[in-house]
């Protein structure tokens, strides 16, 4: 295989000696220099260090690199925190393999919105001839292909790559691999690779059958067959049975580096919740839905019926009115629904439309007004983001949108228009994967998701590698709401993102969480039980990391 190492040790000093280099006694010496330079001190060193075009990689990034090819034999979870840098990580892995001839042919799996950012980090960084994934074509005609993972799932596509020899395989956002029934997870599973490096920095969510899904892609069998690791390593869904055991059948394919443990100086972060108090008019509307909710919990519990449209409405509410009526217009339309139930949705309707104001909006846009500098709004709705968008652009304020329907061009289109261009980027839970928005230092979380994993990794986009100021994080919540207890056992109580990854890796995830917490709300009788049941799950789950040391 054509040695990379030397053709860009020569490519190097040329540039660098240029015009200084002539007959064949000098090219004959600059061969010789370059092999020199070539020639690694140790089989366990990074020869690939003295070849980075334009990046200096960090202690914990190096020594990542270096375990994963010489110990872990280029199959590896690479599960970094939030920032941390695992795309430097996977470079310099592929660059390393590139450089001792042990891999030619590589496909990148990434989410659409970061397939150019893999793509122009990869030949700018790295000096790796990566090609952007554009048509059919593309499959056979590069060596290395950076591709979204929906387009490589797709026919004709997914033949073409099934048909092909890679030699390294990078999925970025792994933890949508965790289901071992998806296409997502069959494709990956079925590519003919030699070695395949899976990034996330939450390679659990909700279940650990979810990490045996990711170690059965690296290593099948590593954890034995899903009866045996069942038995083995499993109390119940997200509670292992052998901590010390379980962590050590993952310390063979897993590297997690933290924040605090790494020689990384992060610039300060400062977090403000505002507590807002609703209008008259929202505040109602807030105590008819939370009446309705209550009525219609009893009911869909006794018949099994599905609690998440309650858990939907609940939140959009303290979302804005606004963001409620498309839940709304389809609950309405339930054949299921009970004529007095149908009777007050239509109610409920007609006063989330008649609104008149709208509280979290106008201090968002306050916020904007005061801040007078690049901001990014996170909410968890669509009606919310599209309202949003309007009310800043008429309030005079350049704001663009980015969620997880656009396709590639458009997102690198909205990235590149709120860089250049506009103040405010208002973004769904899309803009909190994976993009790089360090140019940003003001975060505004207009809705709390309730999963505290879901905030660190909105906070992530600005709070990372190459972030040169403070970042600021204001979290809104209306006061005598489900928000206001939110906000306190994000940020005060539990820390659950720190506390249940823990040394496991282990995170509750939303769906569970959130079931918990609407039930302490619609089943408590006033304001005192509901802080006394919060109380009581913040001190379950902070006793959690104690389990797995």
């Amino acid at each position: 295989m054509y040695n990379y190492q030397i053709h860009d040790q020569l490519r190097i000093k040329l540039k660098e000696r240029g015009d200084a280099v002539s007959g064949r006694w000098g090219l004959f010496m600059l061969a010789y220099e370059a092999e020199e330079d070539s020639i690694a001190v140790s089989f366990d060193d990074l020869a690939c260090l003295k070849l980075l075009p334009s990046v200096l990689p960090y202690t914990h990034q190096i020594e990542t690199a270096k375990r994963v090819i010489n110990e872990l034999h280029g199959r590896a979870l690479l599960a970094d925190e939030v920032g941390l840098g695992k795309t430097i990580e996977a470079g310099l892995v592929i660059k390393e393999y590139m450089v001792r001839g042990l891999v030619k042919k590589a496909l990148i799996l990434v989410p659409a919105s970061l397939v150019l950012q893999w793509t122009r980090e990869l030949n700018e960084k790295f000096a790796v001839n990566a090609f952007a994934q554009r048509n059919e074509w593309s499959w056979t005609n590069y060596d290395v292909v950076v591709a979204s993972m929906d387009t490589t799932k797709r026919e004709p596509h997914r033949s073409i790559v099934l048909g092909q020899d890679y030699d390294l395989v990078i999925v970025d956002e792994a933890h949508k691999l965790k289901n071992n029934r998806t296409g997502n997870w069959q494709l990956v599973n079925q590519i003919r690779k030699k070695y395949l490096l899976l990034v996330t920095a939450t390679p659990v969510q909700n279940d650990l059958k979810e990490v045996y899904n990711l170690i059965h892609l690296l290593r099948p069998g590593q954890l034995g067959n899903p009866t045996t690791f069942a038995s083995t390593h499993v109390l119940d869904k997200r509670t292992p049975k052998n901590p010390q055991a379980l962590r050590s059948a993952l310390h063979t394919l897993m590297v997690r580096n933290r924040r605090k443990e790494s020689q990384v100086d992060f610039t300060e972060r400062h977090v403000e919740a505002i507590m807002l108090r609703l209008s008259q008019e929202e505040m109602e509307l807030y105590d008819e839905v939370s009446g309705f909710i209550k009525e219609e919990y009893e009911y869909r519990s006794s018949n099994h019926r599905s609690l998440l449209p309650l858990i939907t409405l609940q939140r959009e509410i303290c979302s804005s009115s606004y963001a409620a009526l498309p839940t709304l217009e389809k609950m309405r339309k339930d054949p299921h629904l009970i004529s007095s139930a149908r009777e007050r949705l239509e109610h409920i309707y007609e006063m989330a439309q008649s609104v008149p104001g709208y509280t979290k909006v106008n201090q968002t846009i306050d916020l904007a007004k005061q801040i007078a500098d690049k901001l990014i709004v996170f909410t968890e709705y669509r009606a919310t983001q599209d309202f949003l968008l309007y009310m800043l652009r008429r309030s005079g304020i350049a704001a663009v949108p980015f969620r997880g329907g656009f396709k590639r061009g458009k997102k690198d289109w909205m990235k590149d228009l709120f860089e250049h261009r506009a103040q405010v980027l208002v973004a769904t839970e899309a803009g909190g994967e994976g993009i790089n928005l360090q140019f940003c230092n003001q975060v505004i979380n207009f809705d709390l998701p309730w999963n505290p994993m879901r905030v660190e990794q909105r906070i992530g986009r600005v709070h990372r590698l190459g972030q040169t100021r403070p970042v600021y994080i204001y979290n809104l919540a209306t006061k005598e709401t489900i928000e206001e207890h939110i906000v306190q056992l994000l940020q005060e109580k539990i820390q659950m993102f720190e506390a249940v990854i823990g040394e496991l890796d282990v995170i509750l995830g939303a769906k569970a969480f959130e079931k918990e917490l609407l039930q302490t709300f619609v089943e408590s009788r006033d304001q005192s039980e509901v802080k006394a049941r919060l109380n009581v799950l913040s001190k379950r789950v902070q006793r959690t990391p104690s389990n797995h040391k």
